[in-house]
């Protein structure tokens, strides 16, 4: 089984927008933190929600270089049945390495939210005021972005 890179930026934006979570890492005085989180996707920007506090929270604001990760896909394929080492999860994932930009504008913070709103639901949802202004809305700017494919032209008894 082989491991290939997605080259196609439409094909790593398609990878995104099939998953329902994403996982934001984070480092918080040198020590790894991992949270799933809600998202959408927007030309070369990540849009995060979230509390305007919490441990992610300040992490950020202390150092806003993160890195995510959205997965895709959870078959099992093997090469031989009966050696462990040939078992794999077929699967694509995407990495995304940026920094985040927290955003405090009212319009703006209103506009990103509908954008995470459609990520999950074809609905039109209108917002509180005091909703928008008291949720932490968030941009990753994209440094970085990978795509793979796990698993590559593996065999299995149900499907090739």
């Amino acid at each position: 089984m082989r491991t290939l890179f997605i080259e196609n930026r439409e094909e790593i934006d398609e990878v995104i927008r099939a998953c329902k979570t994403c996982f934001v890492a984070m480092s918080d005085n040198d020590q790894p933190y991992v949270l799933p989180m809600n998202f959408a996707l927007e030309n070369d920007t990540i849009i995060l929600h979230s509390a305007q506090e919490g441990r992610m929270w300040e992490t950020i604001k202390k150092n806003p270089s993160i890195c995510i990760n959205w997965t895709l896909g959870e078959e099992l394929a093997w090469q031989d049945v009966s050696v462990g080492c040939s078992y794999r999860v077929k699967s694509k994932s995407v990495v995304v390495e940026g920094a985040i930009e927290i955003v405090d504008d009212y319009n703006e913070k209103y506009r990103l939210l509908k954008l995470v709103m459609a990520q999950y639901s074809d609905r039109e949802f209108k917002f509180s005021k005091p909703a928008v202004v008291n949720v932490g809305i968030m941009k990753v700017h994209i440094k970085n972005i990978k795509g793979k494919v796990f698993g590559a032209k593996a065999v299995t008894p149900w499907k090739s």
